[in-house]
């Protein structure tokens, strides 16, 4: 139960993440969909340090059948090889399985739902570019679509990041699940701890680490946030500033990582150390 394949992972987060040269100006932006300007009745725009497009307009170049929820303000998008959901006011997008992070969120602008070009890009199986003299950006799809979830994860990997999460931090913000998992993937990159996910929860060298495991709340059945937030880690996702300890000071026994760690942050109920 190694986590699985940490170089493409990076090499998505990246895509994900950044584009060369600065998009931090806001405002509008042109695209190109591969080499061909976007229909001129949408407008790509800027967020943050992500570029964004309209899905109807990526639906509309590449076909498909896209189908919106208006209650739950969620798109559905589906063309050969690839399944894609995304909601407005989420961080994050669903493709085949997958759970792809979206730090300035999905979001509506003049009607449609904007996604980031980057995340496009990945989900197309292909790449993306920006140029900061003509603020451009180019998405390029692949021969393939992303890879599945279910080819993609490792089954057990995602199971017990799931359950030690959900049990963790169950009712927690998406944030502090995501930082829970994260503390545990930063001890299996360790040479301190064991090196699986499975062996850093039970691990016993120094006692037992995680409460769920002493009360048998490891094994139930995790929930669907709490899957997502694994998902999310295990795609490179990591907001714990290198925290390798995590407790609630309201409901902790013990108060020695309070007086003997450094402090990082807090999320919710959590505080987070090195």
């Amino acid at each position: 139960m190694k986590i699985p394949r940490l170089l493409p992972v990076l090499v998505l987060l990246l895509l994900v993440l950044t584009f060369p040269g600065s998009v931090r100006a806001a405002g509008a932006c042109t695209v190109l969909l591969d080499g061909r300007p976007m229909d001129s009745r949408y407008a790509g725009v800027i967020r943050g340090d992500t570029a964004y497009l309209p899905l109807r307009a990526a639906a509309d170049h590449y076909g498909g059948r896209l189908d919106w929820d208006a209650k739950t303000r969620t798109a559905h998008w589906a063309i050969r090889g690839l399944t894609l959901t995304a909601r407005d006011g989420m961080p994050y997008l669903e493709a085949n399985g997958r759970a792809l992070y979206a730090p300035q969120g999905i979001f509506i602008r003049d009607g449609r739902l904007m996604i980031p070009a980057r995340l496009l890009a990945a989900c197309m199986g292909g790449s993306a570019g920006w140029n900061a003299g003509t603020r451009q950006v180019s998405v390029s799809a692949g021969a393939q679509r992303i890879e599945s979830g279910g080819s993609f994860y490792d089954a057990d990997a995602l199971l017990w990041l799931s359950r030690i999460i959900s049990a963790e931090s169950r009712g927690e913000p998406l944030r502090g699940q995501i930082a829970v998992g994260n503390v545990v993937l930063n001890r299996v990159r360790s040479k301190a701890y064991p090196n699986t996910i499975y062996g850093v929860i039970f691990d016993r060298r120094y006692g037992v680490q995680f409460e769920p495991v002493l009360n048998g709340s490891i094994y139930a059945e995790p929930t669907e946030g709490a899957v997502l937030a694994a998902k999310l880690c295990l795609e490179g996702v990591d907001l714990s500033q290198g925290s390798l300890y995590f407790y609630d000071p309201l409901k902790a026994q013990s108060s020695w990582i309070g007086n003997n760690r450094t402090y990082v942050m807090t999320i919710g109920v959590h505080k987070f150390y090195l």
